[in-house]
């Protein structure tokens, strides 16, 4: 029978844009991740994605992985070269996702700079109602990762997709169907809040999740305040920091999301570098576990329950 623990799949990003996305692929396909999620910073230099989608799927062979999304990450709203090419890599990746078989592009709504989020709700409208029906004509969502990229409510350079209260102003503006989140626990811990609440809120807007974790020092807040010299919150890969995954992949399945939970790594301020992977094999372990272990397949034995009960 199909595995339903792997309704949501552990996988992990890869970074496509110097353009060895197959070759990074191949190099850890057999490790154990489930799923992966090429992703661009800024633009895809011009990369032939359906060459490249191509090429991916080929690294992976006939392995029981899969490509649900891809990551465009930069500021299309605005219209410095850099951004225009942010802006043209969203359509071309939402043009092309099929050739990676994903059916998701994530990444930021991009900002106004330097204004308050309100003011960027105009331009995000115009821009991300186009792209949408864009989306929508390909059978592909669009999701937002809710991080703050430094910025708040007053000024920032990247995203305005980080809060929840940011959330109700743009999904009115956007009401569209597959206009959604790519959410991880680790940015909410960063401004205080507390992710499990917010899971059975938005889930059904949840069309992709990071696996990325915090650890938020008390004893500093505590002590030194949120804007001090001190660091008060590191981010961690999952497993060393203090999200329980256990009860976010519970919610996260009693809200009804199936789809990817995809290691964003390169931000732990222990396990990087030389340790970089060693770091994302232990996440991988810990999400697989909290997920439930390893899947057992009796259901035959316990059709209808303990008949004890009834």
């Amino acid at each position: 029978m199909t595995n339903p623990a792997k309704s949501i799949r552990i996988g992990t990003m890869i970074n496509a844009t110097g353009g060895e996305t197959a070759e990074r692929i191949a190099e850890i396909a057999d490790l154990g991740f489930e799923s992966f999620e090429p992703f661009f910073w800024q633009t895809t230099n011009g990369a032939d994605l359906a060459e490249m989608g191509k090429r991916s799927l080929d690294a992976i062979g006939d392995r029981d992985i899969t490509i649900s999304t891809l990551g465009m990450f930069g500021n299309p709203l605005e219209n410095d070269p850099m951004d225009q090419e942010t802006l043209q890599g969203w359509k071309d990746c939402i043009d092309n996702a099929h050739h990676f078989g994903a059916t998701c592009v994530a990444g930021f709504t991009g900002r106004v700079r330097g204004k308050p989020l309100t003011d960027s709700l105009p331009a995000y409208k115009k821009v991300w109602s186009e792209l949408a029906k864009r989306a929508a004509d390909k059978g592909v969502k669009i999701a937002f990762e809710n991080c703050a990229m430094d910025g708040n409510w007053q000024t920032g350079d990247w995203n305005i997709a980080h809060n929840p209260d940011a959330w109700e102003l743009m999904f009115n503006e956007t009401p569209d169907d597959n206009i959604g989140l790519e959410w991880e626990p680790c940015h909410q811990l960063v401004y205080l809040i507390d992710p499990l609440p917010q899971i059975r809120k938005w889930a059904h807007k949840f069309f992709h999740v990071h696996g990325k974790d915090a650890t938020v020092r008390h004893d500093v807040i505590r002590e030194h305040g949120i804007f001090g010299k001190e660091k008060f919150v590191f981010m961690r890969t999952p497993g060393f920091g203090d999200s329980n995954w256990t009860d976010i992949i519970s919610e996260l399945r009693l809200a009804g999301y199936e789809g990817s939970i995809d290691i964003e790594g390169w931000h732990d301020p222990v396990y990087r570098d030389a340790l970089e992977m060693t770091g994302q094999i232990a996440a991988l372990t810990h999400l697989k576990a909290a997920r439930g272990g390893d899947f057992v397949d009796i259901s035959a034995n316990y059709e209808g329950g303990d008949p004890s009960l009834q």
